[in-house]
């Protein structure tokens, strides 16, 4: 049995952006993973709306991705593929975060990934860095605006470019999504089943390219 942890946010939780509720598992791009991997995967399903990298939300500090990793690693061992994709809520105004800071903030936890696995279960598992969809066009109009400026879309655009320079230091596997999928046009933020689906399919590719 491989397994396989998706560690992100709303995107990865399936967060419909239409209604504000949760997509069915088989809508999930987690969900549509499982499917075709087939039964001798695990994919395991670790997202939370709102998780950052490690920047801590004074209101929901749990949100904060830095805190959750260790245990979230512990509990699932032995993990062989960790996919994730962080970084799309460091973007908030309230951190003021650069697209570098926000990349140092995946980097830590990349580092924290490759090095306890190695500790706990005895082997670092492959990572698949994931560089998140860049946040669209209308987010000033979107629900989300409130937490969102527009230059937010700029720095999202500049998120890949850190994470792939991270992805060779520390010898992941770059993905960037934004190259697959694009965030709706309902909130500019969250995806919809298509871009789901289509993310399962190119995240499955790269799974099999890297058995």
């Amino acid at each position: 049995m491989t397994t396989i942890l998706c560690y992100g946010d709303s995107n990865t939780y399936g967060y419909n952006p239409v209604n504000g509720l949760r997509y069915p598992k088989d809508v999930r791009w987690t969900g549509v993973l499982q499917k075709l991997l087939g039964e001798q995967y695990a994919v395991i399903e670790e997202g939370c709306n709102g998780r950052t990298t490690v920047f801590e939300d004074i209101a929901e500090p749990w949100k904060e991705g830095l805190g959750y990793l260790k245990p979230c690693l512990n509990t699932h061992k032995p993990i062989d593929f960790v996919i994730m994709m962080l970084g799309s809520n460091d973007l908030k105004r309230m951190f003021h975060a650069t697209a570098k800071e926000i990349a140092d903030g995946a980097e830590q936890l990349v580092s924290i990934i490759k090095e306890f696995t190695k500790e706990k279960q005895g082997f670092m598992p492959k990572v698949i860095l994931v560089s998140p969809p860049e946040i669209g066009a209308d987010i000033a109009t979107s629900e989300f605006a409130r937490s969102f400026d527009e230059d937010a879309i700029e720095r999202s655009k500049e998120l890949p470019v850190f994470y792939e320079k991270i992805a060779k230091k520390y010898d992941c596997i770059f993905f960037n999504a934004a190259k697959v999928i694009e965030s709706s046009k309902v909130d500019s933020l969250h995806l919809m089943p298509e871009a789901h689906k289509k993310l399962a399919e190119e995240l499955y590719k790269c799974i099999m390219e890297n058995e």
